[in-house]
C-alpha cells in the first residue's frame, strides 16, 4: 500500500512539473505524460499497475466531464449544437462501425458485435490535448468550443454503443432493441442530469458557508452518474447535463465566492484526474505487452493492426468533417438571410400595443436570433478549421477504460485491448504532437482581441448604465428602509461612471489606457499593503484573528485584480 501511495504522490508531482514545462517547449501535456509514463514502466523494479476499468468509468470519468461541463457556456453550446451533435453522435457511430468492420474482417473468430464493441471503444476522441494546444496557439473560440463540446458528449455515445454491442455478443438484442436502448439511455440520462443539476443548485443557493457548497459540488458528478447507471441510462450524459445546468445557473444562484471556489476546485480536480489518466495510460503499456505475450498472441501484429485502425479512423473523420461543414455553412447562411426580417420585426415591436411581458420576451428572442447571425458571420467555419477539426482526433480517457471493460470471453481480448491502446497512444503522440505545426502552417487567424476588448467595453457601459439608473431611483433604500446619504450615493455613482469610461478608453489602448494604469497602480498599492501586513505579523502587536481578517480583505482584493479581463 505504501508503494502505491508513493507512486500516487510521484504521479501528482510529475503532472505538476509537466504542466509547467509543456507550454515552454510547445508540446501538449497529455503527449509528454504518455511518453513519461511508458518510459517509467520499463524502469527496473517498477511496480505492475493494474487499475480496474470500473474505477475509471465510475470514479475518474464523472468528475472530469463535470469539470469541463460546468465551465462550458450554454450559449456557445446552443450556437454550435448541430456541429457538436454531428461530431459526437453521428461521427462516433460511423467510426465505430467502420473500425468494427475492419476488425471483423481481420479476426476470423471475432463476432461482428464484439468487433463493433471495440470500434465503439476507439471511436470517441478526447479533446484535452487538442483544446490545450488550440488555446495556447490562439485558435478561434468556435473551434475550441466545438472540440470541447464533442469531447463532452461523444463519450456518452460510445459507452452506450459499447454496452449495447456487448449485450449483442450474447445475442440478447435486436435492431429495434438497439435503437430503443440508445434512445432510452439518452433521454433518461438527460432527465436525471437535469433533475440533479436543478436540485443541487437550489440546495447550494440556500447554504451560506462556502465549505458546505464545495462539499456538495464535489459529489454532484456521482449523484448524477450513479442513479442514471442504475436506471440503465447514460451516466456520462447525466453528468454533462448536471454540469451544464450548474454552470448556467451559477451566475444567478451562487455568490461570487462560491463561483470563484467552484472554478478553482474543479480546475484542480480536472488537472490531476485528466492528466493522471494519460500518465497511467503510458505506465500500463508494459503490462499490456506482457499480457498479450502470455496469451501467445502477436504483440507486433496487434500494434500493426492498431496502426491500420488509426488510419481508418483518420480517413473516416476527414471524409465526414468536410461534407458536414458544407452542410453547416448552408444552414448558417439561411440564418444570416433572416436578419432583415428580424430587424423589421424588432422595429415593429416599438409601436406594438400587445402585452408588455410578451413583447419583452419576443424582443429577447429576436435579439438573440440577430446575435446568432452575427456570430456565424464573425466565426464561420472555413476549410482551414475543417482541417484542424479533422486532425484533432486524439483518443484518451474513455478508450483507456472502456478497452479493459471488454468481456473476458471475447476472443483475442488481450490483443484487442493492446490495439485500442495503440490507437490511443499513436493518435496522442502523432496527431497531438503535430497539431501545433499544422495550426501554424495553416495560419489560422486568432481571435480578434480588439473586437473582444470593444465588446467588453460596450457590455460594461450597458451594465453601468443600468446601475446608474438604479442609483437615481427614488425607491433606493437601505436594508432597514432608511435613505442613503446623498454624498455616498454620488460617490458610488462617480466611481461607477468612471470605471465604465476608463474601460471604453482602454478598449482602444489596452496597455496604456486608464483601466490598465488603474490596475497596475492598485497592484503596487496592494503589494505595499501585503508587505506591511507581513511586518505586522512578525511584530506580534496584533492578534491572530485580526491578522487573518486583514489577510482575507487583501486576498479578496487580489482575486478581484487577478481575475481574467
Amino acid at each position: 500500500m505504501t508503494e502505491f501511495a508513493m507512486l500516487a504522490v510521484a504521479g501528482v508531482l510529475i503532472i505538476v512539473a509537466v504542466s509547467a514545462l509543456a507550454p515552454r517547449i510547445g508540446v501538449a501535456v497529455p503527449v509528454l505524460l504518455v511518453m513519461i509514463g511508458a518510459a517509467c514502466s520499463f524502469i527496473p523494479g517498477a511496480p505492475v499497475l493494474e487499475i480496474e476499468p470500473e474505477w475509471i468509468l465510475a470514479i475518474v470519468l464523472p468528475p472530469i466531464l463535470y469539470s469541463a461541463a460546468v465551465n462550458m457556456p450554454v450559449v456557445d453550446l446552443r450556437r454550435n449544437v448541430f456541429a457538436i451533435s454531428g461530431l459526437s453522435v453521428v461521427l462516433v457511430v460511423v467510426s465505430a462501425f467502420a473500425a468494427g468492420t475492419f476488425l471483423f474482417l481481420v479476426f476470423p473468430d471475432l463476432d461482428f458485435a464484439a468487433a463493433v464493441a471495440l470500434g465503439a471503444v476507439v471511436s470517441p476522441p478526447d479533446a484535452v490535448a487538442a483544446t490545450a494546444i488550440g488555446k495556447r496557439l490562439g485558435l478561434p473560440h468556435r473551434l475550441v468550443t466545438i472540440l470541447e463540446g464533442e469531447g463532452l458528449l461523444n463519450d456518452a455515445t460510445a459507452l452506450v454503443m459499447l454496452r449495447t454491442a456487448t449485450a449483442a455478443v450474447a445475442g440478447s438484442v435486436s435492431l429495434w432493441g438497439v435503437m430503443g436502448d440508445f434512445a432510452r439511455a439518452v433521454v433518461v440520462g438527460a432527465i436525471v442530469g437535469l433533475v440533479i443539476g436543478l436540485v443541487t443548485v437550489w440546495v447550494r443557493s440556500h447554504l451560506t458557508q462556502p465549505v458546505l457548497t464545495t462539499a456538495i459540488s464535489l459529489v454532484v458528478p456521482f449523484l448524477a452518474y450513479n442513479p442514471a447507471e442504475l436506471l440503465h441510462a447514460s451516466g456520462v450524459l447525466a453528468v454533462v447535463v448536471a454540469g451544464l445546468v450548474t454552470g448556467h445557473e451559477s451566475a444567478k444562484r451562487f455568490t461570487a465566492s462560491d463561483r470563484v471556489s467552484e472554478r478553482t476546485n474543479w480546475r484542480t480536480v480536472q488537472l490531476i484526474l485528466e492528466n493522471g489518466v494519460f500518465l497511467v495510460m503510458g505506465f500500463e503499456i508494459r503490462t499490456l505487452i506482457a499480457d498479450v505475450e502470455e496469451h501467445g498472441l502477436g504483440v507486433w501484429l496487434a500494434v500493426a493492426i492498431g496502426l491500420v485502425v488509426t488510419l481508418v479512423l483518420v480517413v473516416v473523420r476527414f471524409a465526414f468533417v468536410f461534407p458536414f461543414l458544407a452542410f453547416l455553412r448552408v444552414r448558417e447562411r439561411q440564418v444570416m438571410r433572416r436578419v432583415p426580417r428580424l430587424e423589421d420585426a424588432l422595429s415593429r415591436l416599438d409601436v406594438d400595443e400587445t402585452d408588455p411581458v410578451r413583447r419583452a420576451r419576443y424582443r429577447r428572442a429576436l435579439r438573440r436570433g440577430r446575435a446568432d447571425a452575427g456570430f456565424y458571420v464573425r466565426e464561420g467555419l472555413a476549410w482551414r478549421g475543417g482541417v484542424v477539426l479533422s486532425w484533432s482526433g486524439m483518443r484518451g480517457v474513455v478508450t483507456l477504460a472502456a478497452a479493459q471493460s471488454l468481456p473476458a470471453g471475447v476472443p483475442y481480448r488481450s490483443q484487442l485491448v493492446l490495439i485500442a491502446f495503440t490507437v490511443a497512444v499513436v493518435t496522442l503522440v502523432v496527431q497531438g504532437g503535430t497539431l501545433p505545426y499544422l495550426i501554424r502552417v495553416l495560419r489560422i487567424a486568432p481571435p480578434d482581441r480588439a473586437h473582444e476588448r470593444q465588446e467588453l467595453a460596450t457590455l460594461m457601459t450597458a451594465v453601468s448604465a443600468d446601475a446608474q439608473t438604479r442609483l437615481r431611483s427614488p425607491n433606493l433604500r437601505r436594508d432597514d428602509g432608511r435613505s442613503f446619504d446623498p454624498e455616498v450615493v454620488e460617490r458610488i455613482r462617480r466611481e461607477t461612471e468612471g470605471r465604465a469610461t476608463a474601460m471604453a478608453r482602454t478598449a482602444a489602448d489596452p496597455r496604456t489606457g486608464p483601466a490598465a494604469q488603474l490596475l497596475e497602480l492598485r497592484r503596487i498599492v496592494l503589494d505595499a499593503q501585503q508587505a506591511a501586513l507581513n511586518d505586522a505579523r512578525v511584530s506580534g502587536l496584533y492578534s491572530s484573528t485580526t491578522l487573518l481578517r486583514a489577510q482575507s480583505i487583501l486576498d479578496a482584493e487580489a482575486v478581484h485584480l487577478d481575475r481574467p479581463r
